[in-house]
């Protein structure tokens, strides 16, 4: 009786294995999307930013199942790099090596259950940074992993 018991339990087991491993799961294959191009992003592409001055990036981020978290990063370009999503073509300053530039970095979740979300960042330019072309970076993730990316070209000024 105890080893029919014993197999009886075996049996049930496998058989609940069997129905959870056999529920579909959805599979993501969509990547978010992120945006600066409409009213109110910020900042556009070939935007002057000045130094001492604080501004508020703006850019609105959708995913088709969730989103998670974003990132923001700015560093120079005095050396003409570019990055595989940029737009249109700003006019570059001559290439030169950088003394003392601008980096900036900051990153955060996304609230749950959210697929449709603007980020708002305040960044403030010191007054002791080199001027001239830098690239904005900006990185939305999903919920499973997925990533987008966006470069905006920018110059800041005196």
């Amino acid at each position: 009786m105890k080893s029919y018991n014993q197999w009886r339990r075996l049996l049930l087991g496998f058989c609940v294995l069997a129905l959870v491993s056999c529920t579909e799961t959805e599979i993501d294959e969509e990547k978010p999307t992120i945006t600066v191009n409409y009213a109110g992003g910020f900042p556009q592409t070939c935007e002057n930013l000045s130094r001492g001055q604080s501004y508020t990036i703006k850019a609105k981020v959708t995913d088709n199942l969730e989103l998670a978290s974003y990132s923001i990063e700015m560093h120079h370009n005095f050396d003409h790099h570019t990055h595989d999503d940029q737009e249109g073509a700003c006019q570059l300053e001559p290439v030169t090596t950088a003394v003392n530039p601008f980096i900036f970095s900051t990153s955060s979740s996304v609230p749950k259950g959210q697929t449709n979300f603007e980020i708002e960042a305040v960044m403030t330019i010191p007054l002791a940074i080199d001027t001239g072309d830098y690239h904005l970076m900006l990185s939305v993730t999903d919920v499973t992993g997925w990533q987008a990316r966006t470069a905006v070209d920018i110059k800041i000024v005196e």
